[in-house]
């Protein structure tokens, strides 16, 4: 069986977790639980143990490696899942001894979003971040590597087995990206669109689980699968919506985070986190009755450093507060700035209050004037028309045109840098 290739009756698994002193170094175990439950595996028996360090050989000491193949034997596991970072050879090393599919969490997760993938993006940048993982792992269970390939025509010098999949697997690679550019290059003139109508972009961000895509649907009336498991949502959504005062934006629903999440994903998923870096406001969503709150706000912080949107101005949305029994409402700091909205997307309460913030933080001074333009100025009036509201126009008896607009302060001020634009003022 390969790597990613799914039984239909689903996976029998052993689940392995190991505490470090070094607390960097841990995972969380009751997540690894909910990560094998959204790939679809049962756990029948979990092995724990505690180590200063990893061993070079399994990981984990010899006589623990020795208890998870009882434990498999025992249970008639079919796969063994790692709750950490498994270098090639510990992988391997580790399925000689227990004689079936080891795992790591990286695995894992890509396993997950194998199965969640919808678009054909989605499943572009699954694929190559799986062969990216798989690249490194390619001795998985062969026992010919070093033959030379048989047959007519193919006796004698030539590649051996690993070469040729080396080979077939690097041109995939280099394939998928090919045609990646060009699908990122169709979502960035989507997104230039989006600039030049002056559509501002909210995204939604947060860890996985913290109930994003119900908020999305909420926001939206758009049916985007959401489920109470980790990467329910992994392609990116977009949903233009009103708000009260008839600004439109446009809502961004995003892939999930979760505690080290692999570079390999990261690197995959560029293209689907651009949305985030590109946005006008994030939206980072939390599961207010979650007890590792402040961890799951902490490693949200860190992908966002590492995609680039750091700068991106950011409001915090406590979701899921039905779980604690408070009510919906706006925290604000010192200087009246909103820092943290508390509602509940499942049962709809606070949606009014967060939207009042949305609304707030795009409220800009709108400019009102009126500009006299001569016959031969055609081309700033069609800039007019284009980027500003035209309130009214009438020509006056001597031919020229008045022209009543209103825009914000900011695009008023780009108009007053245009040579001669303010002596057409009148008002």
């Amino acid at each position: 069986m390969s790597l990613f290739e799914r039984q239909e009756k689903g996976d029998v698994a052993v689940i392995v977790h190991i505490n470090f002193s070094q607390e960097s170094k841990n995972e969380e175990l009751e997540e690894f639980y909910d990560l094998v439950r959204s790939a679809g595996a049962q756990s029948v028996a979990t092995i724990t143990g505690s180590r200063q360090k990893p061993e070079a050989k399994y990981f984990l000491g010899t006589g623990k490696a020795e208890e998870i193949r009882l434990a498999v034997q025992e249970n008639e596991a079919n796969v063994v899942l790692v709750n950490h970072a498994l270098s090639p050879a510990q992988e391997r090393n580790l399925e000689h001894l227990v004689k079936c599919r080891v795992l790591d969490r990286t695995g894992v997760i890509l396993d997950i979003f194998a199965q969640r993938a919808r678009s054909y993006e989605g499943k572009l940048q699954v694929e190559l971040a799986q062969l990216s993982h798989m690249a490194t792992r390619l001795i998985r269970g062969w026992t010919h590597l070093e033959r030379q390939k048989g047959g007519i025509g193919l006796r004698g010098p030539g590649e051996t087995q690993l070469e040729s999949d080396r080979r077939l697997l690097a041109d995939r690679i280099k394939q998928i990206k090919k045609r990646l550019i060009k699908v990122r290059r169709q979502r960035e003139q989507s997104r230039r669109s989006r600039k030049r109508a002056e559509l501002p972009t909210v995204s939604l961000i947060g860890y996985t689980n913290a109930g994003k895509s119900t908020l999305f649907n909420r926001l939206s009336s758009a049916s985007v699968y959401a489920e109470n498991q980790l990467f329910a949502t992994l392609d990116p959504t977009l949903r233009r919506i009103e708000l009260d005062n008839k600004q439109a934006i446009v809502l961004a629903d995003t892939v999930g985070f979760i505690r080290h999440l692999p570079h390999d994903l990261i690197d995959a998923f560029n293209a689907t986190l651009q949305e985030t870096k590109e946005a006008d406001l994030l939206l980072h969503v939390v599961d207010a009755g979650a007890e590792e709150l402040a961890d799951h706000i902490q490693q949200v912080e860190q992908v966002i450093n590492m995609v680039g949107a750091e700068t991106v101005p950011q409001i915090l949305v406590y979701n899921k507060i039905d779980s604690l029994g408070t009510f919906p409402r706006i925290d604000r700091d010192e200087h009246n700035k909103v820092i943290r909205v508390w509602i509940s997307a499942l049962e709809g309460k606070g949606l009014e209050l967060l939207l009042q913030t949305i609304e707030e933080f795009f409220r800009t001074e709108i400019v009102r004037k009126r500009l006299s333009l001569m016959p031969n100025e055609g081309k700033l009036r069609s800039k007019l028309f284009e980027q500003t509201i035209v309130l009214e126009e009438q020509y006056t008896e001597s031919g020229d045109l008045l022209i009543d607009f209103e825009c914000s302060d900011e695009l008023y001020q780009d108009f007053c840098r245009i040579e001669g634009f303010q002596d057409k003022l009148i008002t």
